[in-house]
């Protein structure tokens, strides 16, 4: 069966297709909500709302563009509709922010680490830096995105590069030697 027939089918609310359409789709979506979420817990409930979301709206798809992307935006708003609620955003003022620049050795760092530790970040600065940089939104995106001021986010986008580049320095170390000591 194609996408397009199985989105006609989930748009009838046929269960057999959002069950097909859910095993299609989960496991990218779910790697998109372990980036906004602190833990593995809270990605699958995110995971699940953003589901519910889908099927609730998906005769909103208009056969335009591609629907990978259109569950993608929806899952991403699905994981930041939690922090909108919640005061998580420092108001600043604009100012010159430089951003550190932060070499990592791919060879020796690896994937589930770099979640790891963008994972232990405070929401403001993990949800900036995801979709800034993971995700390619522009400044001013970002800001309407989480209803705050450009300023903001490249303010909480410099502070989240700073503790990634801390904890890299600090714990690049051991973690290389750990795998090593695994071989």
């Amino acid at each position: 069966m194609s996408l397009e027939q199985l989105i006609k089918k989930c748009k009838k609310k046929n269960p057999q297709a959002q069950e097909q359409l859910y095993r299609l789709f989960s496991s990218k979506l779910f790697s998109v909500c372990l980036k906004y979420s602190n833990d593995y817990s809270s990605a699958e409930d995110t995971l699940q709302d953003a589901f519910i979301t889908i099927f609730d709206k998906i005769n909103q798809y208009k056969n335009q563009g591609s629907f990978e992307g259109w569950i993608k935006r929806i899952t991403i708003n699905t994981a930041l509709q939690k922090y909108r609620k919640q005061k998580v955003f420092d108001i600043i003022n604009e100012e010159q922010i430089e951003e550190p620049e932060v070499e990592v050795n791919e060879e020796e760092i690896s994937l589930d680490y770099l979640l790891k530790i963008i994972q232990q970040l405070p929401d403001r600065y993990r949800l900036v830096f995801n979709l800034y940089v993971l995700d390619g939104y522009s400044h001013k995106e970002v800001a309407g995105m989480l209803d705050i001021s450009i300023g903001t986010s490249k303010s909480n986008l410099a502070r989240a590069r700073n503790i990634l580049k801390e904890k890299l320095e600090h714990n690049q170390e051991p973690y290389v030697q750990s795998i090593e000591g695994q071989r």
